[in-house]
């Protein structure tokens, strides 16, 4: 009957709503922990300190203005406002599964049939996901002004999704690599053994896509990197990628406005 079907819809969804509580306070817990050991290290120095040396990270400061910042020793940082006049953000899309918002764009390229689970740039496939190290980085892609998106399932071979009431969640696959994406919302989700600092040339090898100052996978034409609002001076493949950080890569002109995630009711 119509009845017993909607009442059993209630509860699925009740459920589901539980289940996707229970992961986001795992997740908090996980964050927690390791956003404790990069207050520390913060302290520790000022302006942006983020070592690509391999043996750990932390998070940068961030800002738009002041003076040249520093990324290790692949890159600087300078105010958003060498770029002159930016054309304004994009109206955000509906939230996703992981309550960031997805665009309303074509996917700029899909996941990689050749991603196979072998080894790339050192990051093994694991069956199952690694929390040693656990963060996430937000990730916004412009071809010539207009919003591209980031596909579900990079990372995740053999990606099996669930549909919940916010869309496709990527949940399973054959195997995860430390980099990958559940959602088309942009989050990169970094989840490792190992502490080490991960770049865009990382995730983008991954993905099976080229990246460099030129061209950012089918897309050609300069690239502009902006991190936490500022713009990364260096190759777009060793920008790092931080805890909670906003990074954006746009091909072409107009350049558009860094585009932020209100990250305090993702759970990330």
């Amino acid at each position: 009957m119509p009845s017993a079907r909607n009442s059993r819809e209630t509860r699925r969804q009740a459920l589901e709503q539980a289940r996707r509580a229970q992961a986001r306070r795992k997740r908090r817990l996980r964050i927690g922990i390791w956003g404790g050991v990069a207050v520390v290290l913060a302290g520790a120095g000022t302006g942006i300190a983020l070592a690509l040396s391999g043996s750990g990270s932390s998070t940068p400061t961030t800002g738009a203005t002041g003076s040249t910042g520093s990324i290790g020793s692949t890159g600087s940082t300078l105010p958003l406002s060498t770029l002159g006049t930016l054309q304004s953000t994009p109206a955000a899309g509906a939230l996703g599964p992981e309550q960031v918002p997805i665009p309303s764009a074509p996917v700029l390229a899909a996941t990689s049939a050749a991603t196979a689970g072998q080894a790339i740039d050192g990051v093994s496939c694991n069956t199952s996901e690694q929390t040693l190290f656990h963060i996430h980085t937000h990730l916004t892609i412009f071809v010539n002004g207009q919003a591209r998106q980031i596909p579900a399932g990079i990372g995740i071979p053999g990606a099996v999704s669930t549909q919940s009431q916010s869309g496709p969640f990527v949940e399973s696959g054959n195997c995860f690599y430390w980099l990958h994406t559940h959602a088309a919302d942009g989050i990169v989700h970094i989840e490792s053994p190992v502490k080490r600092t991960f770049t865009l040339g990382n995730f983008f090898d991954e993905w099976g896509q080229p990246l460099g100052p030129d061209q950012v996978g089918p897309a050609h034409g300069k690239v502009t990197v902006i991190v936490n609002g500022r713009v990364f001076t260096g190759n777009p493949r060793n920008a790092p990628l931080g805890s909670r950080e906003n990074l954006q890569l746009e091909v072409g002109t107009p350049l558009v406005a860094p585009e932020t995630i209100d990250w305090s009711i993702t759970g990330l």
